[in-house]
Order: C-alpha cells, then structure tokens, then sequence
C-alpha cells in the first residue's frame, strides 16, 4: 500500500508565509516517490496553493465542510465548492471540531457522508482524549466513532477512504504515542474493520497523527498497520515535513 501522508495547516499562513513554504517544500518533494503527499491549508489560501502545486503530483485538502449541499449556512463550505478549488481530499471529524466546536459523531457522519456525495475522499479522525485512555476506553471511544459512520451507509462507504488515529491527548501537546501504543490502536481498528469487510479493512490506509516530528516519523511509519500520518505544526517546517515524507516512502 502506497504510503499518505497529509499536512494539516490549521489556521496558520498569509500569503507571503504561504509562499516561502511552498518554495522550500517543493524541490524537497516534488521527486519523491512511493507516498502520496497531501496538503490542507486554510480556506482563504486553497487557490494559492493549488496554482503553486500545479504540475505536482502534490494534492490539495480541505480542513473540513458543511454537510449541506448549499444554502443559507454563512462562513460554511460545501463539497462542491472544494472539488471546484480542486480539493481531492477533506479532513473529518479531526479532535479540534469534536473538541472545540462541538461536532459529535452525529455530526461528523453526516459530514462525512456530504465528502463521499461530493466525490471527495474523507478523511475520517478518531482517537479518545487523555481521560478516555487513562480509564481504558481507547477501544470504545474509537468503535464508537467509526461505527457511527459505518451505520449511515455500511461498511461500504469506507471504501476508498482514509482513517487518521489521532489521540486527543497528543494534538499540538508534544506528546506522542509511543510506535507500540499507535500500533496497538491501528491494529484494533484494522480488525475491527475486518470483521464487517476483510477486503475494505486490507485496502484501508490507516495513519497516525498526534505530534508526528521529523525525530519520530520513521519508528511511527515503521509499524504494520501505520501506512501514514496526518502532520499537524511540522507541517508548517518545510524541512521537518519533507522528512516526513521521506520516511513514509520507505515504508511503502
């Protein structure tokens, strides 16, 4: 399985910062072979962004959109108007919409089912919060989540997604899960997964994200059932982020 590997921007970036980015990332990545590379920048900077990777084999994210196809829904994005800036992807779901705007599973399968309408390819995050893990609940935090999606369309609407394990507790804290603790909860939902579609589960690609740095990539990446990451703040750090990405294409 080809490796993925998506740079989350989060509300960073100007135009100008937007640029110098570009610039070093580019000739870092653009011979890289062996990984699909992804970046998600902010709504305001996604025209940018692709006239700069135009040419690239480098594709373009969205953060997140609205579940409605259009309407009265001010500040919100719909799909359409992603795959109209060219986006092939959308993060969904990520710990920061759960966390801090209050999106539920509810919520994010409806989100998610808007993405696959929209004929663009979720990205779907999961992972429990410091609390959730300290009382054992990884497992069914994490079942929850994913099964909430799974039961509006089936098992079928996984198939050519992406799942991204992001444990709460290791978003922009500085905290990782250790390869073995990362692992453990890939592994769950590999079998999970499988349990309801072994051919889904098989193609799925499962990546990590949680404080993915250039010093840890390689152990993380290294695991049977990490075949990528989703890279917050080393993103934004062209060569930490171009480290990355040469990790995760040596363990394609």
């Amino acid at each position: 399985m080809q490796s993925l590997v998506i740079g989350n921007w989060k509300m960073n970036g100007s135009l100008s910062a937007n640029e110098v980015l570009l610039d070093q990332l580019l000739p870092a990545l653009v011979e890289l072979k062996g990984v699909q590379i992804v970046l998600c920048p902010p709504f305001p900077y996604i025209s940018q962004a692709d006239s700069r990777l135009l040419g690239s084999k480098i594709l373009l994210g969205a953060q997140s959109l609205n579940a409605h196809e259009a309407g009265a829904h001010t500040g919100e994005v719909s799909a359409a108007m992603l795959k109209d800036l060219n986006c092939r992807y959308v993060l969904i779901g990520h710990s920061e919409r759960r966390s801090l705007y209050g999106e539920t599973d509810a919520d994010t399968a409806k989100k998610f089912i808007a993405a696959k309408l929209g004929g663009l390819i979720p990205v779907l995050c999961v992972g429990e919060s410091l609390q959730e893990r300290q009382s054992g609940s990884t497992e069914t935090v994490v079942a929850r989540q994913l099964q909430t999606v799974i039961d509006s369309l089936g098992i079928e609407t996984l198939k050519g997604c992406v799942i991204a394990y992001e444990p709460v507790w290791a978003i922009g804290t500085g905290e990782t899960a250790t390869p073995e603790q990362a692992q453990a909860v890939h592994g769950f939902i590999r079998r999970l997964l499988a349990g309801q579609s072994a051919a889904i589960a098989e193609r799925l690609p499962l990546l990590y994200g949680g404080s993915v740095k250039a010093d840890n990539a390689a152990a993380l990446l290294a695991q049977p059932d990490i075949n990528g990451a989703l890279v917050g703040g080393a993103s934004l750090d062209a060569a930490a982020f171009a480290a990355i990405c040469q990790a995760a294409a040596l363990h394609s």
